[in-house]
């Protein structure tokens, strides 16, 4: 991948040493490494292919998810329906990507039964394992619009991939889904044997609101004395509660997540605007993030939660834990499932990749 495509700071233990990011490592595409210089700057511009993913989002009738009732934007074509949509227009196959198998079941969850679906590269295991978490705000999509995400981690990864759902607001507030996915992970813990997995090499994926989830599992792991995942995969995950950071000023109007989105997700899911500080919801502002597993933490330039990602890798950096941060110009908060279209989303399923393989190889067998 060419460095034209994206911007990457490395972010090691070491990095406590540096006063911030900038001095850490370099940019491309005339972004400032300074996220409070960006705040008035600019809406980036989105690459060629994330444009055509974009635009056919448009053509399918999407609309900004803040002027929708909960049941309309579950309803409304998803990123994940655009690329295939984008797909059918260039004349490409649909099928997803294939892995060794994939299973349907349901756990046991603190408010009844939780859909999980496991999926399996292809040879002979053990395999190492990792709990996926979805996005959607807490409030939409399912383990089938992340189908993607999962299967290319699967295959890129060499793991058994748990993707898990969790019961979403308005119906279910804070702190149902993150009580949902932590028993999933308890799960995952318990049953990776009996799954072909290995009990000890078990990591946590999530996207977006799956980001934050997948955070504060690491959290809620350390501290009930529980095992910790052997490493984090954070893809533009929320973890602060604000709308006022550099990136939600400067990406304020981006599609498919802009600012007034994530307000209108906040609202749907916390029960006040209190709750929205517990440490759990806003993982940054927890008291300390010593004891956390290594962490690979991806962001989209064009994206509001953008400022927050970074914000949590630089924190995680302070308190020690090693952390591979890396921003990818061009592209917007979804992009990390559209393999099949962009460029930069396989090179970020590369980056978590190789992020969960060291974590893995690090815990033994």
């Amino acid at each position: 991948m060419s460095p034209t495509f994206f911007r990457r700071v490395r972010l090691t233990v070491f990095s406590v040493l540096c006063a911030t990011l900038a001095a850490c490592g370099g940019s491309d595409n005339n972004n400032n490494n300074d996220e409070s210089a960006r705040a008035n700057e600019p809406m980036p511009t989105p690459n060629a292919q994330m444009q055509a993913v974009l635009d056919e989002l448009v053509a399918l009738g999407a609309k900004p998810i803040e002027t929708l009732t909960v049941a309309q934007a579950r309803a409304q074509p998803s990123p994940a329906d655009a690329v295939k949509s984008l797909l059918i227009k260039q004349g490409k196959s649909i099928v997803p990507e294939a892995v060794g198998s994939v299973e349907d079941r349901t756990i046991a969850g603190p408010g009844g039964l939780i859909p999980i679906r496991i999926y399996k590269p292809a040879g002979a295991g053990p395999f190492p394992v990792a709990l996926y978490v979805h996005g959607g705000g807490w409030v939409i999509a399912t383990i089938d619009t992340y189908d993607s995400s999962a299967r290319a981690l699967a295959n890129a990864a060499g793991a058994i991939v748990v993707s898990t759902h969790y019961r979403l607001g308005p119906e279910f507030k804070f702190p149902a889904a993150h009580d949902d996915t932590y028993a999933a992970y308890k799960w995952t813990l318990g049953n990776a044997a009996a799954l072909g997995g290995i009990a000890k090499q078990v990591a946590v994926v999530g996207e977006s609101a799956g980001g934050n989830l997948a955070a504060a599992i690491t959290l809620r792991a350390r501290d009930d004395g529980i095992q910790r995942p052997v490493h984090q995969v954070l893809v533009y995950p929320v973890t602060n509660y604000a709308l006022d950071s550099p990136s939600q000023q400067q990406n304020r109007n981006a599609s498919p997540l802009g600012t007034a989105t994530l307000a209108w997700f906040y609202e749907r899911y916390l029960p006040t605007p209190a709750d929205g500080a517990n440490p759990q919801f806003s993982v940054v502002r927890a008291p300390s993030l010593a004891g956390l597993p290594s962490a690979t933490v991806i962001t989209a330039d064009i994206d509001p939660l953008r400022s927050e990602g970074r914000a949590y890798a630089e924190r995680l950096a302070s308190a020690g834990v090693a952390v591979d941060y890396t921003n990818y110009a061009g592209v917007t908060h979804e992009f990390f499932g559209m393999g099949a279209v962009l460029a930069e989303a396989r090179a970020a399923v590369a980056k978590a990749a190789a992020g969960l393989k060291s974590g893995f190889a690090k815990a033994g067998n």
